[in-house]
């Protein structure tokens, strides 16, 4: 029989850097987890073991770091973009190289009505995400964002479903509707101002949620994913995860209790898990954008 070596990357997952910046008396920090990954001619070095064209996983660790200092830290996409051309440009094996990165965010602690200039609370309800990838066909730029959780206490439906003989669930007309999002939306270059950007889609998306009355968690991710892409012209293409978080009413006619959908359980699995990718009617080649490493961007 005859074995082909097919896809192949290696690289450094998870590196933990914070940036602090201490140029003035009111520091700046930054707080990442960046995954490198390098694609290129390896094959030697998994059909026999020679690591001569290999740069070591601990070298791309520590490229992270230096360029933390040497290039410093804004924007997750501007960071992984300099990383990724870095590897393409400087490493001679390197045909393409991907860049996750996640942010989480840090909040000012407030001393006596004025924001502290060097101490800070963690702050943000979600994760925020990254992925850059430069090759031969060019840079891609997957912004995003995880672990969003949402939740609306009535302006949910979920009725007139398909039934057959295992079909137990009941039609909901005023349900709560629980959610944790994993967003990613694909840019269509890289001229972006990524932190305003990074807002407004946000923004965009909770107000979706808020506002939308929903027939189905389904119709919701349509009109939250459209929403975005008809605001945000650099974006081309989204993906939506969303698990239904179910919030069970709990029957208290046992105790002699009515409970008028104010009483839940809330469950953490199973769950319902909905997806949907919306894209532009005719989007530029996404190329190896949504090929993974670590998988956490």
């Amino acid at each position: 029989m005859t074995f082909v070596l097919a896809e192949h990357q290696y690289g450094k997952a998870e590196s933990r850097l914070v940036r602090v910046y201490r140029d003035t008396p009111r520091h700046e920090i930054r707080d990442l987890t960046v995954t490198t990954a390098l694609r290129g001619a390896f094959d030697a070095a998994y059909l026999d073991g020679d690591q001569s064209a290999v740069l070591p996983t601990d070298t791309q660790k520590n490229t992270v770091f230096a360029f933390a200092k040497q290039v410093g830290v804004g924007a997750v996409e501007d960071f992984g973009l300099a990383l990724a051309r870095h590897f393409v440009a400087d490493v001679e094996p390197v045909h393409g190289a991907r860049v996750e990165l996640e942010e989480l965010a840090w909040q000012r602690v407030v001393v006596d009505g004025v924001e502290h200039d060097h101490t800070w609370v963690r702050a943000g309800q979600e994760v925020r995400t990254a992925a850059v990838t430069v090759d031969a066909s060019g840079e891609h730029v997957v912004g995003g964002l995880k672990d969003l959780v949402l939740l609306k206490s009535t302006g949910s439906e979920f009725a007139g479903f398909l039934r057959d003989g295992y079909t137990t669930l009941a039609d909901a007309h005023d349900r709560v509707m629980a959610t944790s999002l994993d967003v990613r939306w694909r840019f269509a270059g890289t001229d972006v101002p990524w932190d305003e950007t990074y807002a407004g889609i946000r923004a965009t998306l909770v107000e979706q949620f808020a506002t939308r009355h929903s027939l189905a968690l389904q119709q919701t991710l349509w009109h939250m994913g459209t929403a975005v892409l008809e605001e945000f012209e650099q974006v081309v293409e989204i993906r939506l995860k969303a698990p239904n978080k179910h919030h069970v009413a709990v029957d208290l006619t046992p105790f002699g209790l009515e409970n008028p959908g104010e009483v839940f359980v809330a469950t953490d699995r199973p769950y319902g898990l909905i997806e949907a990718t919306i894209t532009r009617e005719d989007p530029p080649p996404a190329g190896e954008a949504w090929r993974a490493s670590a998988g956490l961007a």
